[in-house]
């Protein structure tokens, strides 16, 4: 028993993918939104610069018009077995978190069958049987609970590499005639966790998750597009956006204040925070509360990057894309040291909240 305490879970690998398509707010130009079936009686300017102000999204990426999630999974997965200078038949696992599978464009269809984890095992050409590939499903939180799920298997001994991607293609489940389409983007990340010994902390530490489906189970669910014309049957991600800001800051700080005293480190020990790019002003709100938990009044400067303004909310992909960006050193500011606490924290549909503590 001794020995499994000492095995931990730790990242060697980081890749991601993130579509070419800019999507400035001027493509919103000729939108018409609908609210409660009715048309938003407001300059469409307005409305843009308005959401733009709240969210702090300024862009979002699109995937081109061939490609699905799997596609960018593979690329990003790719990317990561080359960071890591490893044999990719070397992987015991493979866990692919998304939410809508693989969506064609114009089918507003989602393809799950076979899994996504599947489909990239096959694209990478791995032979090795024992490399077995699956499909995790719980929201925006999904890749953070999906490390959490490697870091159960690692811990085990039953695995001693396992990738972890998160993929997604918001752009395809979106109704364009709700306000909330312009918060959603496409992109994709994957980072491979290995089984380490050492006797100091290192990996991942310490998580803590929880669910509230009573009561916020629908506040992020599938529904009729806001145009009351519309019969095609076809369903869309809807979001209660008042209520889920809410939710989220008064619940995700709590959620992430006990990994935190579950790692038995000080707040102020801590040097970055990988929080899920949902909404700008909810992120740094979160924060807020999070340190006012500790009696603390500010946040620390340079603590918690952000990807939101130029990628906006890839769901999924949020979290791994934004640990790969700054593990390269591609946002100005931020970059990781060895021997550093990190925080990786999500929340969405479900509604789910995780948060895992981790040293470099």
């Amino acid at each position: 028993m001794g020995e499994k305490r000492n095995i931990h879970s730790v990242i060697i690998g980081t890749g991601s993918y993130i579509p070419e398509n800019i999507i400035s707010g001027d493509a919103f130009l000729n939108s018409t939104f609908y609210d409660n079936g009715v048309v938003l009686d407001k300059d469409i300017h307005e409305i843009i610069n308005k959401f733009s102000e709240i969210t702090e999204i300024k862009e979002r990426r699109y995937i081109d018009d061939h490609s699905t999630s799997s596609d960018m999974a593979v690329i990003a997965a790719q990317r990561a077995v080359d960071h890591a200078g490893i044999d990719k038949e070397s992987l015991d696992h493979i866990i692919f978190c998304h939410n809508f599978g693989d969506v064609k464009l114009g089918s507003n269809r989602m393809d799950i069958l076979p899994s996504l984890a599947a489909k990239v095992k096959q694209m990478l050409q791995i032979q090795n049987p024992d490399c077995v590939a699956y499909d995790l499903i719980f929201g925006c939180p999904g890749w953070v609970q999906g490390a959490i799920q490697a870091n159960y298997l690692i811990q085990s001994g039953d695995a001693s590499r396992v990738m972890v991607i998160g993929a997604e293609t918001l752009s395809r489940i979106t109704d364009p005639h709700d306000r909330d389409t312009m918060i959603f983007s496409d992109g994709a990340a994957a980072v491979i966790f290995e089984a380490q010994t050492s006797e100091k902390d290192l990996g991942i530490i310490a998580h803590k998750t929880q669910t509230y489906a009573i009561n916020f189970g629908s506040l992020l669910t599938m529904g009729k597009s806001n145009n009351p014309a519309e019969t095609n049957g076809n369903m869309y991600l809807k979001m209660n956006g008042r209520k889920l800001y809410e939710f989220a800051v008064t619940n995700v700080p709590q959620v992430v204040k006990k990994a935190i005293d579950k790692a038995e480190i000080d707040i102020k020990d801590i040097k970055i925070v990988f929080i899920h790019q949902a909404n700008g002003k909810m992120d740094h709100a979160i924060m807020k509360r999070l340190f006012k938990l500790y009696d603390i009044d500010a946040v620390p400067d340079n603590l918690v990057p952000m990807s939101i303004c130029w990628l906006g909310n890839s769901s999924v992909a949020t979290v791994p894309t934004l640990l790969d960006l700054v593990w390269k050193g591609n946002v100005n500011g931020y970059q990781i040291n060895k021997g550093d606490y990190a925080v990786f924290a999500s929340v969405g549909a479900g509604m789910h909240i995780n948060a895992f503590v981790y040293r470099f």
